[in-house]
């Protein structure tokens, strides 16, 4: 048998379902977090979604994540009512937040397309060719025969949709399509979804933009390009580090540049480091090396310091060591 089709048996003979995301959530977290609840729902489960974080006010803007997805203080207290765990998109255990000590009390399932992912689950379905993990979560619900009403369609198809940078990435296949396709067939709106992510930007972003642009490094001969965002200036603009956007695809689209790194601060001595590639870089590795993950073209790990400076350059060293080697194995 294989992983999903275990999944889809443990999901059955269970009762009392606990969804679990990840931290720093994304628009792929949140959307299978909420796909999978609001369609086991539709079976008769009692599901309860929950992100160990804040959500970012651009995907609060759609009425399900507001409605379905609960804060973890909010439940600690009655965990002994579930009878199964399911984690989705998460790559690690230090990835779930405070849920992560409490693992040892379930049977936990785990669903995620990274290829840095390690398998903590009792049952791990881990497919990094896929596009997303929203596209996985499709997968188990139409195995399901949860029947797809608009507002789970569109949710469904929001995380496709953003792990694929709008069907723009290397990650966009043939299969992707297909899905997306049989998702819009159910009612899912893509027009509503790229409306909120793409055209609803803050103008306190775009200033912050600007500086961000006056802060631009490039390195290597233009091939990496990178930034800093600091509490500082986003206290300038008003706005809060969850709230923040990194503009590390900004980077990654200027002609030439192959690597983009974002670091941006989260609280003090806390930074959030995004890393993109454009064609050839496997940033994972990078991620991976200090101890973060993601996937070849994506990835990002934290770092705590305070000596940002001396850190960065730690970063930018390795990096720039990392990107020569893999272009002479190339040229190999």
């Amino acid at each position: 048998m294989q992983e999903k089709e275990k999944i889809i048996e443990e999901i059955l003979k269970s009762n009392n379902i606990l969804i679990v995301g990840h931290i720093l959530p994304d628009g792929d977290d949140v959307s299978s977090v909420v796909s999978m609840k609001s369609g086991l729902e539709k079976l008769n489960k009692k599901c309860t979604a929950v992100i160990d974080d804040d959500i970012p006010e651009y995907l609060l803007q759609f009425p399900l994540v507001k409605k379905e997805i609960k804060d973890f203080s909010s439940i600690e207290n009655d965990l002994n009512k579930f009878d199964l765990m399911i984690v989705l998109d998460a790559s690690s255990t230090d990835r779930i937040g405070k849920i992560e000590k409490y693992l040892e009390f379930f049977k936990v399932v785990l669903i995620d397309h990274h290829a840095t992912n390690t398998h903590f689950a009792d049952i791990n379905w881990v497919d990094f060719k896929m596009s997303s993990t929203a596209q996985m979560v499709y997968r188990i619900l139409n195995d399901l025969n949860v029947d797809y009403d608009e507002e789970l369609a569109t949710m469904n198809l929001l995380g496709i949709a953003t792990d694929t940078g709008f069907f723009r990435y290397q990650n966009t296949g043939t299969q992707v399509f297909k899905d997306a396709a049989a998702l819009t067939e159910k009612g899912a709106n893509i027009s509503y979804i790229a409306n909120l992510i793409l055209d609803s930007t803050p103008i306190e972003h775009l200033y912050l933009l600007k500086d961000i642009i006056s802060n631009l490094q490039l390195l290597l001969n233009g091939q990496i390009a990178y930034t800093t965002i600091t509490l500082d200036m986003l206290s300038a603009y008003g706005i809060i580090p969850k709230d923040a956007p990194s503009f590390v695809e900004k980077l990654r689209s200027i002609r030439n540049v192959e690597v983009a790194i974002v670091f941006q601060e989260y609280e003090r001595g806390l930074y959030h480091v995004s890393l993109r590639s454009k064609e050839w870089a496997d940033v994972s590795k990078i991620a991976v090396h200090f101890g973060g993950g993601g996937h070849p073209r994506a990835a990002g790990f934290s770092l705590k310091t305070d000596k940002i400076k001396s850190s960065i350059q730690e970063v930018l060293d390795f990096i720039t060591k990392f990107m020569k080697n893999e272009e002479n194995s190339k040229i190999l």
